[in-house]
């Protein structure tokens, strides 16, 4: 079992009931994890070292609710280690020292300490260096847990001396296993039978965009919006509809998915594909980045990338970074697109805006798709080893300039949105477009030059 901190005063237990359902249905054996297959499955590297208590000092890197912590308590139901449990967010440096006194004194006497460090992110380097010399020495295991990429935020010394596990989001069908088993399990909803349609188990699914927290908060919640009657309560569209709002997409403007999403729109301009580009865009909107910071990048990009072999491209970027930063979002988002779209393929009309408020929508409504490996940045050794940046095919290493390499994700490789009108320089915009797309398909021996 999971066991309390030395420095915390012994409390009641408070009962299942009062615990949020997340808490309830937190899985304690491998039987009940839903998800990280790649890790857990039978055989598998991470499974094998826990059910053999062989850990070594270890991060689990993933998004929120993929599991991270409900994998240490696996650990501590597994290991005869002392293991114990400590917040980045609420402890202190002297409750630091303290466990690594306690952990020399049981090293002294042939005890093992697994040291848990939830979001091991919010330590800076300095704080991060004190657990090194007892990491080296064997006083402690280390398992961090971060959301932030460990290349950026972990000691590189502490790092180089722990294996990194990478989690992934949960998978729709996995996320609608766990919520039917928080339907039935005697743990989810003790005295209540409920009840939901599999639309409704899917739409919850769906809606938690892989985070497991997310999905069972979103249940509990439906549950309570219900009138119960005689013990029974069924969850219908309504009661669901009135518990979920604005999902909130896998993006934040300081970690690594900030990095991955402007390489993608930036290679995906690069290689003249509108499409992927007003996407990538519309994901940096939606997940509330500063436009201005976008219109930046793209006066980077004209200058970069498009140069004098078309000057109206870096006066336009220098007009949509103006309308930016005196127009903000929501109005912004016109000019934006417009200019990625003009970048991308090198007047005015209703095309552009059309197509990134259909981008916005397909952003909102649809499952958030990870940047494919292909098109990812990949700057430190770790990122190179998971596959960021495997073939990435350079666009301006060919004589033709473009590639036909695929830059939205795979579900989405045939979508279109931007379908360029009959006015001004649009007409010219249509017979290459038309004329890409139709060598991509494999349509035309010859791409466009």
């Amino acid at each position: 079992m999971v066991q309390m901190s030395l420095f915390e005063e012994e409390k009641p237990v408070p009962s299942n009931e009062n615990m949020p359902l997340a808490g309830r249905m937190r899985p304690t054996r491998f039987e009940e994890f839903c998800g990280q297959e790649h890790l857990i499955g039978e055989g598998r590297i991470l499974r094998k070292m826990i059910e053999q208590d062989k850990i070594s000092s270890m991060i689990f890197w993933g998004p929120p609710g993929v599991g991270k912590t409900t994998l240490a308590t696996i650990v501590a139901n597994y290991t005869k280690a002392e293991f114990v449990p400590y917040s980045a967010v609420t402890g202190g440096s002297k409750e630091v020292k303290d466990i690594m006194a306690a952990a020399e004194r049981r090293r002294a006497m042939g005890k093992r300490t697994i040291l848990f460090v939830d979001e091991i992110h919010r330590f800076n380097k300095a704080q991060q260096d004190a657990f090194l010399p007892f990491v080296e020495k064997g006083s402690i295991i280390l398992i961090g847990a971060t959301t932030e990429n460990p290349s950026f935020e972990v000691n590189s010394a502490l790092l180089s001396r722990c294996k990194v596990f990478v989690l992934q989001g949960i998978t729709a069908s996995d996320m609608e296993r766990l919520v039917r088993r928080a339907l039935t399990d005697p743990r989810g909803f003790p005295g209540l039978t409920v009840e939901a349609g599999d639309d409704i188990i899917s739409a919850i699914a769906q809606y938690s965009n892989g985070d497991a927290r997310t999905a069972l908060n979103t249940l509990e919640a439906a549950v309570a919006n219900c009138t119960p009657r005689e013990g029974r309560v069924v969850i219908t569209e309504k009661e669901l509809s009135e518990c979920i709002s604005h999902r909130s997409l896998l993006y934040g403007r300081d970690g690594e998915e900030h990095y991955n999403i402007i390489s993608a729109l930036h290679k995906s301009m690069r290689n003249s594909d509108p499409d992927a580009a007003i996407y990538w865009l519309a994901r940096m909107l939606d997940g509330g980045e500063d436009p201005t910071y976008i219109a930046r990048r793209l006066i980077e990009f004209a200058g970069d990338d498009v140069g004098l072999a078309d000057p109206n491209a870096q006066v336009m970027a220098t007009s949509c970074f103006y309308a930016c930063k005196n127009m903000g979002m929501p109005d912004c988002r016109y000019a934006l697109a417009e200019t990625v779209a003009y970048l991308a393929l090198a007047p005015r009309s209703n095309s552009i805006a059309m197509a990134i408020d259909r981008a916005l929508s397909d952003v909102r409504n649809r499952p958030a798709e990870p940047v494919p490996m292909h098109i990812r940045n990949a700057p430190t050794k770790l990122m190179k080893d998971l596959g960021y940046g495997k073939n990435y095919q350079y666009a301006e290493g060919t004589d033709e300039k473009i590639t036909k390499m695929q830059c939205l994700p795979d579900s989405m490789r045939d979508v279109i949105y931007y379908q360029p009108g009959d006015k001004g320089n649009e007409v010219f915009y249509r017979k290459r477009l038309d004329a890409i797309r139709e060598w991509r398909a494999g349509k035309r021996d010859e791409p466009p030059r």
